[in-house]
């Protein structure tokens, strides 16, 4: 390992050096090459470098850098995903346009993400939380298609919103705190006159990232647009950020017993609502999409259960191993989408038979990594919160049924198609490592093997399990009629009644001669989309982050 601060300033070095790599002529045809390779420093410091802070003071007015073991499994389980879904992107993306442009924006998304764990004090946090949010947008419209574009537009307004409160919250904690770090501001919010504002201002900013309801919409509709390595990224390590946030931010003990009942009964109510809306939708990645929307749900819960509880270090952890175990099988879930297409329906067959493994391993089934980790959680509920968990992941099986029905409709159609080692790879990695890692961790969340397999608890993991597949037979006999939800829910009547109003208001202010057709905000979109504006961009971007860390 590398003493002081040099590892930790790696993880965040090497990611902007190679965005900016990207934008020379010459590195532009090897572009991709890079995505593996930015993750590596942080997977090596995860693993090998030491606990503690490192302290750069000359950055970012005294960037502190540093890891304990919750973050570190934080990190581990982003990074190795980031990794693995660079590799696929090498294939995945080798034919596409524009991949330098990704390329240099998946570097500084990764480097904001891979920041957020790292981050000791309010600064670094706020400056590495903006770095993954605004950069992901290129990510979301890289296929410049009307869908990609509408969903990049609400994705960056709802980011804007997120990125604003968020930073209003933690300058009123900070004044309260007359300190940038990060366990002294969360400490100063619990004490503040105000304290209930800042609590607010930093749950809607980190909510938005997380997909808390109703701040949810935007990943339904990002995820089934951006390419499928970005789709694995955004739902399996981005919306983290937004969770770690929390557990870092909100403070805990006497006084946070309203917040604590506001969290785990928004974060219960988000877990039944991502599931009933996923249960409509017809993309297969929206079906994922919805049911981040519910797992997040329940991690939100249980952060609110901590807030309030004996032991809050002890009910973070479990959060961050069911973090860990959902990053990974949903990016694999993801990544299974783009294997699909490059696979001859024949040949699908070996591919759902793995799918339907993590599947049930994200529904908790007993003997999976997802069965202990649903296990662990559940162990931190009681009451009717309890039973609310358990049963959802009935919803959760229903869920990932439909979204392997709809897999199976993803194969290519030619059949000398062969999606090749560079995808199928990543895939097999990412499923290995959701069902064998959480068991290798379970003395980091204080649990014993011995505790995940008592009889109540593999009863308690197969009861819904059971009753999700009985009502799931009955739907299919009966065949009931199904609300439609469109993907993005509650934002689309919202935005209808804006552009009903824009339209009123518009048409009144000015004739419409007056118009004028290149201002449409498609065609501005499309325009920020090419490499020549984007590339410029990135440059300017770049060059204004990375000599920080070389100061």
């Amino acid at each position: 390992m590398l003493p002081g601060p040099l590892l930790p300033l790696a993880v965040l070095a090497v990611p902007l050096g190679m965005g900016l790599l990207a934008v020379l002529p010459r590195m532009r045809a090897h572009a991709l090459l890079m995505l593996p390779v930015a993750p590596l420093p942080a997977l090596a410091l995860a693993v090998f470098g030491a606990r503690g802070e490192a302290d750069a003071a000359d950055i970012l007015l005294g960037m502190r850098l540093g890891l304990d073991d919750r973050s570190a499994l934080f990190l581990a389980a982003s990074a190795f995903l980031w990794m693995l879904a660079g590799l696929f992107a090498t294939a995945y993306m080798r034919d596409t346009g524009k991949r330098e442009v990704f390329t240099g924006f998946w570097c500084l998304t990764l480097a904001g993400n891979l920041g957020v764990f790292l981050a000791q004090d309010a600064i670094t946090f706020y400056a590495s939380f903006t770095a993954v949010s605004l950069p992901a947008y290129i990510l979301i419209v890289h296929e410049a298609t009307r869908a990609a574009l509408r969903a990049g537009r609400i994705y960056m307004i709802l980011a804007l919103i997120g990125e604003t409160s968020f930073l209003a919250g933690l300058i009123l904690a900070g004044v309260q705190a007359e300190s940038p770090m990060i366990p002294e501001v969360s400490a100063a919010i619990s004490t503040a006159p105000q304290g209930d504002l800042i609590l607010g201002l930093l749950l809607v900013g980190l909510g938005i990232k997380a997909g808390l309801v109703p701040l949810h919409v935007w990943l339904p509709l990002a995820h089934p647009e951006a390419p499928t390595p970005a789709s694995a990224v955004l739902s399996g390590a981005i919306v983290k950020a937004g969770l770690f946030g929390m557990i870092q931010f909100f403070p805990t003990g006497t006084g946070m017993e309203g917040w604590s009942t506001l969290l785990v009964w928004a974060g219960l109510i988000g877990a039944y609502f991502g599931i009933f809306a996923g249960l409509t939708q017809t993309k297969v990645k929206a079906v994922l999409a919805y049911s981040t929307v519910s797992q997040m749900g329940l991690m939100i819960a249980a952060v609110g259960v901590a807030l309030a509880a004996n032991d809050p270090p002890h009910v973070f952890n479990l959060v961050a191993l069911y973090a860990a175990h959902h990053g990974l099988a949903k990016g694999a879930l993801f990544l299974s989408t783009g294997v699909a297409h490059r696979t001859p329906r024949k040949r699908l067959w070996p591919l759902l038979a793995v799918v339907a493994v993590v599947s049930l391993s994200v529904a908790g089934f007993p003997f999976t990594g997802g069965g202990a980790t649903k296990t662990a959680l559940k162990s931190a509920f009681h009451g009717p919160e309890a039973t609310l968990v358990a049963a959802s992941a009935a919803g959760t099986g229903l869920l990932l049924l439909r979204f392997w029905y709809l897999l199976r409709f993803q194969a290519a159609d030619a059949p000398g198609a062969r999606a090749g080692l560079a995808l199928s790879a990543p895939l097999y990695a990412a499923i290995a490592a959701a069902l064998l890692l959480p068991w290798v961790l379970l003395g980091f969340a204080g649990l014993e093997t011995a505790y995940i397999l008592k009889p109540s608890n593999l009863l308690s993991g197969i009861w819904p399990l059971v009753a999700g597949a009985v009502i799931g037979g009955a739907a299919w006999a009966l065949r009931p009629p199904r609300p439609p939800v469109p993907p993005g829910d509650l934002v689309v009547p919202v935005e209808r009644a804006v552009r009903r109003a824009a339209h009123r208001h518009l048409r009144f202010a000015f004739p419409r001669p007056q118009i004028r057709p290149a201002l449409r905000p498609e065609r501005l979109e499309r325009l920020l989309t090419r490499w020549d504006t984007a590339g410029l961009l990135l440059l300017a971007f770049a060059l204004g982050l990375t000599p920080l860390l070389l100061l």
